[in-house]
């Protein structure tokens, strides 16, 4: 009966870092990106604007 997968490991042609696995412990602790905090700081921005906004049409409108 044939083998599914040949003996030999195919040779890989794109250039990539080799990282050594991550330990279980240290896998849910990932960095944090700075993509990631701009786009939170920005939600908490764009809400505290509509709030602010809210509040001004509510306040103007009983006036």
């Amino acid at each position: 009966m044939p083998r599914a997968f040949p003996s030999r490991r195919v040779p890989r042609h794109h250039l990539a870092l080799h990282r050594p696995p991550q330990r279980r412990e240290r896998a849910s602790a990932q960095p944090l990106r700075t993509s990631d905090l701009v786009l939170a700081l920005l939600g908490v921005v764009m809400l505290g604007g509509l709030a602010l906004t809210a509040a001004f049409v509510l306040a103007a409108g009983n006036a």
